[in-house]
């Protein structure tokens, strides 16, 4: 499968906006541990989710994580110079992002904030558009404290 960068970022925010709608009680309170390395599956495990792989291509490798009320992509990439490119491309879809060598969560900030606690890694945040969300009548925003809450299908 060749899919270029471009592609790449729209489409897994696109995925990730979709699943994030309703935030969960993740505990971004918890001691962060050594950042955690290893392929994707690895990082599952250590995120104790069973991965639903989206993208199995050599730059880069994504998958959608699903335990329970916590949804969000894990994507693992090739070189660092990528996984900051995709980043700095995918943050101008909002979302909070959890930081890692060669790897990234995607999701809502309760659930990103959680991982923290068993993958360590940087809180990022993306960018964080309008003042007052939307009001098109989709009932798929929150308006709280400035935060990215999501689209519901």
């Amino acid at each position: 499968m060749r899919l270029t960068r471009p592609m790449l970022a729209p489409a897994a925010l696109a995925a990730v906006l979709a699943l994030t709608g309703c935030g969960s009680g993740g505990d971004g309170g918890a001691a962060v541990p050594e950042t955690a390395t290893g392929s994707l599956e690895h990082l599952a495990a250590e995120a104790k989710c069973a991965p639903n792989m989206q993208t199995d291509a050599d730059t880069i490798r994504q998958a959608i994580c699903d335990t329970g009320d916590e949804r969000y992509v894990l994507a693992t990439f090739s070189t660092d110079r990528g996984q900051r490119e995709w980043i700095n491309t995918a943050k101008d879809y909002g979302g909070f992002y959890l930081v890692g060598r060669k790897w990234v969560a995607v999701g809502h900030e309760d659930v990103v904030a959680g991982l923290r606690g068993r993958l360590g890694g940087t809180l990022e945040q993306g960018t964080v558009h309008g003042g007052g969300g939307h009001s098109d009548g989709d009932g798929g925003h929150a308006g709280g404290g400035g935060e990215h809450a999501g689209h519901s299908g």
